[in-house]
């Protein structure tokens, strides 16, 4: 009689089907949650802005910010059948036609079409999409709340680097903080400070009691690693729209302030040790920056007369989307030295090319002319109009918003005037803080059914 053979059953067969089950239901209910409440991928991408620069490209200039962002207009954009905007859509579509327009007219259509996709998710895509995710308190919240753990850790960062001499370069000293971004982006953690104090500060207003008091502290302490970032701009910027919120809470606490900043910034320039010395020099420079300019500024200056040049000779659609680098040595003076000095510790000296304006308004108005400029021109306008416009806030969040609104914006029209979008994961804190401008009164969800 041939003897059979019983193999063991499968060790997977044997498990209950529930606890097989187990990690596919787990992730359809994660997959739940973040399409019924889109604002927990919004905040997650700003906390993964923290990421080192070399963990965060995967490739033709897209960081893992950049795709998280994505998965939150998806999130919204399923559940757009239930979620109805009051208003608004006009300005984005006017941006959106106008980069088609420069996109169409570029040299190298492939390259601008890496450029339409930047432009419409930094300006358009992610903004409508985090307005459209903020349907309650909890959503503000989460997307505050990351805002604000973000700036605290590239803070303690910046400090640390400050501190320890791990910096970037500045006069012969690794004293610049430049947090997780590195050298290349020496801008990038001073304009995320800048942005993580407006934030903190308009929650701070908004709450009452022993919150309000945190967020103040937490706010004056993020002055340290602003200061340390030695980026003359952010400071104009984020002095500028600190007073615009104080101005839209109480205009008698605005000026005692403004007068408590004098006396802290005097204190700072009197100073003798030498991180106050460079703080001093770095100060001084911005007076002197017409009279006296030093050699970026007047790189900024040939940029920018490049930009008008472009603009004269190609005036209604400019010279193409992403093709301003192909145009700059053409209309750019000799003096221009094309290229930025950048040194620290981990990858040493090197220059890196101006491949930009430097100037967003220059920006748009040389690649994409007039059309483009008076699209982006209404943008801005709608959203400046919605940030000011007069309401009863009954609420945290409405407060929040009539607060941080105009303090945002403020901050990022001083800060296209001597700046543009660029690359790396910190335009996805520009995009959300578009669409915490528009959610105040231009991209306003409609309450959802709660079926």
């Amino acid at each position: 009689m041939t003897s059979m053979t019983v193999h063991p059953p499968h060790r997977w067969r044997s498990l209950p089907l529930h606890v097989a089950l187990t990690p596919l239901a787990s992730l359809l209910a994660v997959g739940h949650a973040v399409v019924k409440r889109p604002s927990i991928l919004v905040a997650a991408a700003l906390l993964i802005v923290c990421v080192p620069s070399p963990y965060q490209d995967l490739g033709a200039s897209v960081t893992v910010a950049d795709a998280v962002a994505s998965l939150a207009v998806i999130a919204v954009a399923v559940r757009m059948n239930r979620i109805r905007s009051r208003r608004g859509w006009i300005p984005y579509a006017a941006v959106i036609v106008a980069l088609a327009c420069a996109t169409l007219g570029a040299q190298d259509i492939g390259e601008s079409v890496r450029g339409f996709v930047r432009y419409a998710e930094l300006f358009v895509l992610v903004p409508v999409a985090v307005a459209m995710s903020i349907k309650d308190r909890l959503d503000m919240a989460l997307v505050a709340g990351a805002m604000i753990l973000t700036t605290v850790v590239e803070g303690i960062v910046g400090v640390y680097q400050s501190v320890t001499g791990t910096g970037a370069s500045y006069a012969g000293d690794y004293v610049r903080a430049v947090g997780t971004f590195g050298a290349e982006q020496v801008l990038a953690m001073g304009a995320l400070i800048g942005y993580g104090i407006v934030v903190t500060l308009a929650l701070a207003l908004a709450c009452t009691g022993r919150l309000r008091v945190h967020l103040v502290g937490l706010t004056l302490a993020l002055g340290l690693p602003l200061a340390l970032s030695l980026s003359r701009g952010a400071w104009i910027a984020t002095a500028v729209a600190l007073a615009v919120v104080l101005i839209a809470w109480n205009w008698k606490a605005a000026a005692m302030c403004g007068a408590l900043l004098v006396v802290v910034l005097g204190g700072l320039t009197l100073s003798g040790n030498k991180t106050s010395a460079t703080y001093t020099e770095r100060v001084t420079s911005i007076g002197s920056s017409g009279s006296a300019p030093d050699r970026s500024v007047q790189d900024r200056y040939a940029l920018w007369g490049a930009a008008v040049g472009m603009w004269r000779d190609h005036p209604v659609f400019g010279v193409g989307l992403k093709d301003f680098h192909r145009y700059r040595d053409t209309y750019a003076p000799m003096s221009l030295s094309a290229g930025s000095d950048v040194d620290d510790l981990t990858a040493g000296f090197r220059r890196e090319p101006l491949l930009s304006a430097h100037n967003q308004y220059l920006m748009v108005l040389s690649e994409q002319g007039v059309v483009g400029a008076v699209a982006f021109g209404g943008l801005l306008l709608a959203l400046g109009a919605s940030a000011v416009r007069r309401r009863a806030a009954s609420t945290v969040e409405h407060r929040f918003l009539d607060l941080v609104a105009p303090g945002l914006l403020v901050w990022t029209l001083i800060d296209f005037s001597y700046g543009d979008i660029g690359a790396g994961p910190t335009g996805v804190v520009l995009a959300v803080s578009f669409g915490l401008i528009a959610r105040r009164g231009l991209i306003v969800p409609r309450s959802e059914d709660p079926t």
